[in-house]
């Protein structure tokens, strides 16, 4: 039986589903190989290339700040917003942190094989990555619409997978993945007040889109494989667009998982607790 990783784009609620990681790895639920859209294409490059280390990768994330990701540039964003350019936030920043965490490993070079979703700026056509540089194809399936510039990449123009497929479990099925476990990043569904950025409001309405997708591929799938959709966390009261608060995300999403994982849901027959087959169970 092939057993697949599933995670979701989400910004800084990627953070999420690094607690879901280090919850399945201590519980030995291993993949066979993983699939991943937006932020979860990076967190999906990294787990495959190190999937001993879940520590390290905590430990990246709770050294992230907001402008490691999205730097401040006013001259570029004001050229943006006029319209003179294709993005508000140029790509290098997110660069320099993917080559330092990836290196120069192409897909096909990781320990566990590794899928990134990204989608075709042109046709608006899905586009999975299973070869090239890991850092390209993550730049390319990060590449938020507006945000990021799309990214030049085999002579096709590629932006955020999550614009069309944020939770990619259709690859992962088609791939031939009995199993499939989905780790979301959800959404914040508890805030008193909108984000305060610009990135902030234009994540948090992707994350409440993408979350629908999930739930009609849940009911599209849960029949033909065994789908196990990792709970995740609510209320959240953490905008995707706040990188300053991932140790907090990380540790609940451990909890929350391992709870999850001994009410049932380990591999073999579902206990009626598990609620495995939505992802708002």
């Amino acid at each position: 039986m092939a057993t697949a990783f599933v995670l979701a784009g989400g910004g800084s609620l990627g953070a999420i589903e690094v607690g879901m990681l280090a919850a399945l790895t201590e519980a030995d639920v291993r993949p066979d190989f993983m699939v991943g859209t937006s932020v979860g294409a990076a967190n999906a490059a990294w787990f495959a290339l190190h999937p001993s280390d879940v520590d390290s990768l905590v430990s990246l994330w709770v050294s992230l700040r907001r402008t490691d990701v999205f730097p401040l540039r006013p001259v570029q964003g004001l050229l943006g917003l006029l319209g003179f350019r294709d993005h508000l936030v140029p790509q290098s920043s997110l660069r320099r942190l993917l080559e330092r965490s990836l290196g120069s490993i192409d897909l096909t070079g990781t320990v566990i094989p590794v899928h990134v979703g990204a989608t075709d700026v042109l046709s608006g056509a899905e586009v999975l990555l299973s070869k090239g540089n890991a850092v390209d194809s993550v730049l390319a399936s990060t590449a938020i619409p507006a945000v990021f510039p799309p990214l030049l990449l085999d002579g096709r123009y590629l932006m955020d997978g999550g614009a069309v497929n944020n939770n990619p479990v259709s690859h992962a099925v088609e791939l031939g993945a009995d199993r499939v476990w989905v780790l979301p990043t959800g959404y914040a569904c508890a805030l008193t007040s909108p984000p305060r950025s610009a990135i902030g409001v234009a994540l948090q309405a992707l994350t409440l889109l993408v979350n629908h997708r999930l739930a009609l591929d849940v009911e599209r799938y849960r029949d033909h494989v065994d789908l196990r959709v990792v709970p995740t966390l609510c209320p959240l009261r953490v905008s995707p667009g706040d990188f300053g608060r991932a140790q907090e995300l990380i540790d609940a999403a451990f909890v929350s998982t391992r709870d999850w994982l001994a009410a049932g849901c380990l591999p073999g027959p579902v206990h009626p607790a598990c609620g495995t087959t939505r992802p708002d169970s």
